[in-house]
């Protein structure tokens, strides 16, 4: 049997369960589900289990505009988990939510202005429908089943274990064993000072440096309103504006003074591992910001560095061994273990094929409307997110709410964005500016994602502090929007 729905929310994670709360608060008229293909809740939070595991952004920007953070800024796994939990639960949220349910195309009517939804169920393979109204698309952007390893040289004769943390496994025994953790990104700093104590060795191998922030995970003024028995909610809301305002500046300011950025974030390493390992093991050859910048709470990674407990080898991999790694300097790295931290697999639309009116829809043809929607694709929301820092998606959730609001006071069933005559042969440029910002999972299905144009309209801005005055006020009437059908 076919179940239909006004909306359905693809995602059970931290944008899923956020969309479907405000839909409850802000289109409580409208019937939804969430479809997800996991047992539980929590995307990121739920599939990634190794050592240590924790945000590398702040909550009070990555967690709920609406729902106070009151712990460590940098949360573990679990502990996000069970912030989305106590959301579910207040929001009385789990009984929209269809665990299980793998998504495998959606199809657009316009004769019947839906979508109908196929989905398979996680164990048995049985298939299930569903219709909707309207689509929400907060399924993340990288394939959570494996993550990506480069395919190396030698690989097949090297005798010990290798594994990604995307998908690490609950034998895995490290005691007393050399491991050698290939990646320099926010993953591999987390996994190394977790499992340090442990490991006889462990080594964090990089083909080149990255940049890093450390600070003590907390947040002083957050600390003392609670001091001062402020109001939780004013507390999180007065935090998340600081962090904003600082996240600008710094931002500014690696673009305006890069020199002078790069000596302060050196400058700080210097001061924990001395100039020499400072200077061969983490100086990046590009300008801060050019790649998202790794942060390290309480400078563990430095720490067990500095106390020899880890240790770091900046070189390229000539091919795997039987015993470990040939490096293109010459040096051999042995390891019983090896962690390929290098990153995962983007994807586009959760690997979804969507068909609009039996015409299979090619992403990369399209033009997107700041990130959110898609020029061909008809009552459709994306919620992609903001690469250079964390903020949870409660702009998106404003304007899907407010436009299924403004379609049900226009008596409109369908909504689709569409190029202006003004914009008509202007070019199409990649999702992002790689000049900008370019991290190998996007550089490696860059060609995969949608097109944006030069204008404010028609690119996702990743600037959350011009998207949070601007988006508010987004003329839903404006000639890019086209609307179709009556009810």
């Amino acid at each position: 049997m076919t179940q239909h729905f006004d909306v359905l929310i693809v995602g059970a994670g931290i944008s899923g369960v956020g969309a479907a709360y405000h839909l409850t608060r802000h289109a409580p008229d409208r019937s939804f589900a969430i479809l997800e293909a996991k047992e539980s809740f929590g995307g990121t939070w739920l599939t990634h289990r190794y050592p240590g595991v924790r945000s590398d952004s702040d909550l009070y920007t990555f967690g709920y505009r609406f729902k106070p953070w009151t712990s460590a800024p940098i949360a573990s796994a679990g502990a996000i988990r069970r912030y989305m939990g106590e959301v579910i639960e207040d929001a009385d949220l789990a009984r929209h939510i269809c665990y299980g349910h793998r998504i495998e195309r959606a199809d657009w009517s316009s004769t019947d202005n839906v979508w109908t939804v196929t989905a398979r169920r996680v164990g048995s393979g049985e298939v299930a429908c569903f219709t909707a109204g309207f689509l929400w698309m907060c399924q993340g952007y990288y394939r959570h089943e494996k993550g990506y390893t480069p395919e190396w040289p030698g690989l097949q004769e090297y005798r010990g274990r290798i594994v990604h943390p995307q998908t690490w496994p609950e034998d895995l025994e490290l005691a007393g064993k050399t491991v050698v953790v290939i990646g320099s990104g926010a993953t591999a700093a987390t996994l190394i000072p977790n499992i340090a104590d442990e490991c006889a060795q462990v080594t964090m191998l990089q083909r080149s440096p990255t940049y890093f922030a450390y600070a003590a995970n907390s947040n002083e003024l957050a600390d003392k309103l609670r001091e001062l028995e402020i109001d939780p909610i004013w507390i999180h809301e007065i935090v998340r504006r600081q962090i904003l305002r600082d996240e600008l500046q710094f931002a500014r300011r690696s673009f305006e003074e890069s020199e002078s950025v790069r000596a302060e974030l050196l400058g700080a390493v210097r001061e924990i591992l001395g100039p020499q390992t400072t200077q061969k093991h983490f100086s990046p050859r590009y300008r801060p910001w050019r790649q998202r910048l790794a942060f390290i709470p309480d400078a563990d990674l430095f720490r067990a560095i500095q106390a020899g407990k880890a240790s770091v080898e900046t070189d390229e991999i000539e091919c795997f061994t039987g015993q470990g790694l040939l490096l293109k300097s010459g040096k051999t790295l042995p390891a019983d273990v090896i962690v390929t931290a290098t990153g995962f697999n983007l994807c586009v639309m959760g690997d979804i094929e969507f068909v609009v009116d039996g015409r299979s829809v090619n992403f990369a043809e399209s033009v997107t409307y700041r990130g959110m929607m898609f020029t061909g694709v008809p009552n459709m929301a994306y919620v992609f997110g903001y690469l250079r820092s964390s903020w949870t998606a409660d702009l998106v959730a404003d304007f899907v709410c407010r436009l299924l609001s403004h379609m049900k006071s226009r008596q409109k069933v369908r909504v689709e964005v569409a190029l202006r005559a003004q914009d008509a042969g202007l070019p199409r440029l990649p999702w992002i500016d790689p000049e900008n910002f370019n991290p190998g999972y996007l550089m490696r299905a860059l060609h995969l994602m949608p097109k944006r144009l030069a204008t404010a309209e028609w690119q996702h801005s990743q600037d959350y502090a011009s998207d949070q005055k601007s988006f508010p006020s987004i003329d839903l009437d404006a000639p890019e929007f086209v609307y179709r059908g009556g009810l």
